[in-house]
């Protein structure tokens, strides 16, 4: 048999595909994925649609309405990912991140979404069209160490994508770990290390079609200091061409340096990008390779506001007697400090000035937090076989955390930062006569009973927020302790629980006076608060960054405020988030009598003047302030607070203080962030919302309805979304399709555990939609339309064409009237499921009363379309268009 050009086959490996040429020995095929060479006798002729209509061969209405919907499901899908198996509710910017780095392929995108965004949502839409078609097989995923175990719980949860948690026990130079795991998630942290031969191996292992970067900022380039470590191990991997396509999370794009932003995207598109280059030459090219939403920008379905406004306020308190003269006692003891490390050589006048640091930063938490330390560095200074050496290791390691710029990082910063002030060794005095005046401090600590901050937290809570769920956020545990104390004294020892860098809390005071300790992990002690186990959670860093608390919580309470704004942003991310039903309270604790409340009021003045630069000229004013806070370095802030003396105020404060803060905030930055995120792509849904498709989970059951009609069986309907029904045998051959499914097509609805969630991804599914496209009915009459539809497949005539989105359907509805209206693919699931969802109706049956020129109809709907594809925007270099059904109404 000799097949005719363009003639419509279908293989049993590739699919269906059109015949290029036929020598007589092979039959070279275009199928979705590009060309393949075949035998003739694998090849199966498939009946066009045109020929049906000249021939007028009519088809059981039931299979061309299911052939229609399965093709439908996956057009919509791939190019939107909304019948993933997500299970929490999508978005209208989540659906519109996915279709945007779906357009091309190989994708190469950086998504710059503001916190609570939902990245991980994103992600999981993204991969799950990728996933089930295939066109990914190799999946790597790079996240900081903390959020490792995150990102695996929730691409299994809500989108069943099951990832390996990568092992360096198990990397080993026999085991082959990475041509053996396909789809691995690991730490970037942990990879970026080069221990025993890991980098050759990786390097050496079968290319990855998808990597995804979380917090991408991480991998800093500096042109002084060159690549940090994970930039270099991304490099040489693109450089062995191992990565396909790459999408890169951050917040915080640009960390206040050109060339490390630039130096991100040149590693996206090395083409496009060079950090040599000025910025303002290469914005234009920004909305190729960058998005950015931000929460005052999206909306829902309805284009309602997603996200509750966010309120802050400040509470002041002061100190009692016996703590002011602590306090004065303290800063006299650092300035002190400052000036007798002054004639020290460098290094131990570097070693000086830290500890000095220490003390004020743990002052400005709790007189308990200080106090501990102060105890430990006294017993130090008197056990002289501490060594040098040990703390050199500390210095070594916290230079290393703090480079790496890691919300992860910082409990163990804090936790080094207290290593360092105890065990530096007596030849490492800040004051001559350091071991009396650190008794004298600790006696004076000890005259402190209750502190009047803790004290004002516990009236604030009464006063303000009676009967409500509270956050609070510490930099040290020791105030954690202290604050989960009082608490416990006051609403009852099983009312807090507690998130911090080790899962263990010790000294906390029971009201019988047992000091206790506890542990919990992370992820459980987010649970109980979430569901309402626990009234009060008090964290540290830890939960800083990749916790959602916003589940019965709609109320943070900073207990100190860490040296550096952005890090309160990401606290407060913690609450506002989507899913978040009430306005959001925040509370900072200050007492105006210290130089730390001074400084934050200028900062706070300053933040209000970047704000306002940016009104009338950004959308979300609100949101530029918080990326140039994030371009701004860490050692600035930490150097006006270490640096302001407690004698500076008024006129005298702000001259010195903006000294210090001259470029922060300043013309350039603010124009830089504008330049860059002027010229982003992002989300509108005024603009996009007649695009975005009106489909869900539910909009799947007529498809199954009707599927089994097909198979002449019928589904189980155990309600209005949920089915249960024992797999066609046919499915079987799959040992992944299980014998019996009870399915639910509902995001919302608490299903049961032996329910599956119904979507693209489950086995089921897309073997149910593989089935449906692979029917070769296509013309019938139905009773229960009104207008003739003609549907369409629209692909690219170009084989290297760089869309995962292989084919289009789209419709053409001929009103009585006489004018064309265009369908997409989900209108065509609307206008389809009510027909579907009863397939064994009248609408179905084989009548053949039709009276209208069906090839006529098909030729004037093929031409109407081919004027009108443009409306569509597809991604495609020279669409072209294939028949694939048409429905007629009946005569009667």
């Amino acid at each position: 048999m000799i097949f005719a050009k363009n003639a419509l086959v279908d293989h049993p490996k590739h699919g269906r595909g059109r015949v290029r040429m036929d020598d007589g020995e092979s039959v070279m095929v275009k199928f979705d994925h590009g060309i393949e060479d075949c035998l003739p006798n694998e090849l199966t002729p498939v009946k066009e649609l045109e020929e049906s209509a000249r021939s007028r061969i009519y088809d059981p209405g039931v299979n061309v309405v299911t052939k229609i919907l399965g093709n439908c499901i996956t057009s919509v899908n791939d190019a939107w990912g909304v019948f993933s198996r997500s299970k929490i509710n999508l978005l209208p910017h989540q659906l519109w991140v996915c279709k945007k780095v779906l357009e091309t392929w190989p994708t190469r995108w950086m998504v710059a979404d503001d916190v609570g965004l939902g990245k991980t949502v994103e992600a999981g839409l993204i991969l799950t069209p990728l996933l089930s078609s295939g066109r990914v097989r190799r999946l790597l995923i790079l996240t900081p160490a903390s959020l490792v175990g995150q990102w695996q719980d929730r691409l299994r949860e809500m989108f069943d994508i099951r990832m390996s948690m990568y092992s360096p026990q198990s990397d080993t130079d026999k085991s082959d770990y990475w041509n053996t795991h396909d789809k691995v998630i690991a730490s970037a942290h942990t990879l970026r290390k080069d221990s025993n031969g890991r980098w050759e191996r990786l390097l050496a292992s079968n290319p990855w079609d998808m990597v995804m970067i979380d917090e991408a900022h991480h991998m800093n380039v500096d042109e002084n200091h060159g690549n940090t470590l994970a930039y270099e191990l991304a490099h040489r991997m693109q450089k062995r061409n191992l990565i396909q396509s790459m999408v890169m999370f951050t917040g915080t794009p640009h960390r206040g340096k050109d060339y490390g932003f630039l130096s991100l995207l040149k590693l996206l598109k090395p083409d496009d990008f060079d950090p040599n280059e000025p910025l303002e030459d290469q914005v234009q090219k920004l909305r190729t390779v960058m998005i950015r939403n931000n929460k005052h920008k999206v909306s829902d379905m309805k284009g309602q506001t997603l996200f509750t406004p966010v309120k802050s306020v400040q509470e002041t308190y002061s100190y009692s007697p016996e703590e002011s003269y602590f306090y004065d006692k303290m800063t006299q003891f650092i300035t002190d400090g400052k000036a007798y490390a002054a004639g020290f050589d460098q290094q131990r006048q570097r070693m000086a000035i830290l500890i000095l640091i220490t003390m004020q930063k743990l002052a400005s938490s709790s007189v308990a937090a200080v106090s501990k330390a102060l105890s430990n560095r006294l017993k130090k200074l008197k056990d002289a076989s501490n060594k040098i050496t040990e703390v050199d290791n500390y210095l070594k390691e916290m230079k290393q955390l703090q480079a790496e710029d890691e919300s992860s990082n910082f409990d163990e910063i804090s936790r080094l930062e207290e290593k360092i002030f105890e065990n530096i060794n007596k030849t490492i005095k800040v004051n001559p006569d350091e071991i009396p005046a650190l008794e004298e401090l600790l006696r004076a600590a000890e005259k402190i009973d209750k502190e009047t901050k803790i004290q004002r937290i516990m009236d604030v809570i009464d006063k303000s927020f009676n009967n409500r769920s509270v956050l609070f956020f510490t930099e040290y545990k020791a105030t954690q302790a202290l604050l989960m104390s009082a608490l416990i004294e006051r609403y009852g020892e099983d009312c807090v629980a507690f998130i911090n860098g080790d899962g263990c809390i010790e000294g906390v005071k029971h009201p019988s006076g047992k000091v206790l300790t506890f542990r919990d992990t992370r992820l459980n002690a987010a649970k109980k608060f979430n569901f309402g186990k626990v009234r009060f959670l008090v964290s540290t860093e830890a939960a800083g960054e990749g916790v959602d608390l916003q589940e019965s919580c709609h109320t943070l309470i900073h207990v100190d405020l860490p040296w550096n704004p952005m890090r309160l942003h990401q606290r407060v991310g913690r609450l506002s988030r989507y899913g978040q039903k009430y306005p959001v309270d925040v509370v900072s604790l200050r007492n105006p009598d210290t130089v730390e409340s001074r400084i934050w009021e200028c900062l706070d003045y300053k933040l209000d003047r970047i704000t306002l630069a940016f009104q009338g000229a950004m959308d979300d004013p609100e949101d530029m302030r918080d990326l140039v806070i994030g371009m701004a370095s860490p050692r600035m802030f930490a150097t006006i607070f270490s640096e302001a003396d407690e004698s500076m105020k008024g006129d005298k404060l702000n001259t010195w203080f903006n000294s210090k803060t001259a470029t922060f905030g300043g013309e350039d930055a603010v124009s830089v962030v504008k330049k860059i995120f002027g010229n982003v792509a992002r989300f509108d849904f005024g603009q996009v919302a007649h695009q975005i498709p009106k489909v869900d989970l539910p909009d799947l059951m007529p498809f199954f309805k009707a599927l089994f009609a097909v198979f002449a069986k019928r589904p189980t309907i155990v309600d209005e979304v949920r089915l249960s029904f024992k797999t066609p045998k046919e499915w079987l051959d799959d040992f992944t399709i299980a014998e019996r499914y009870n399915l639910l097509f509902d995001r919302s609805s608490k299903g049961l555990e032996d329910e599956d969630l119904a979507g693209v991804g489950l086995k089921v599914v897309d073997r149910a939609v593989q089935t449906a496209r692979k029917m070769t009915d296509c013309l019938a009459v139905v009773s229960d339309i009104k207008y003739p539809l003609i549907v369409f497949g629209i692909s690219d005539k170009i084989t290297d064409s760089d869309s995962p989105v292989k084919t289009t359907v789209a419709g053409m509805e001929h009103t009585q009237d006489g004018i064309w209206n265009l369908l997409k693919d989900w209108e065509i699931i609307k206008r389809l499921n009510p027909i579907a969802d009863k397939p064994r109706s009248q609408a179905l049956t084989d009548s053949k009363i039709v009276d209208q020129d069906i090839p006529a109809l098909i030729k004037e709907a093929r031409e109407n379309l081919e004027r009108r594809v443009d409306d569509l925007e597809l991604p495609y270099h020279i669409p072209v268009i294939e028949g694939l059904a048409c429905l007629v109404p009946d005569n009667k």
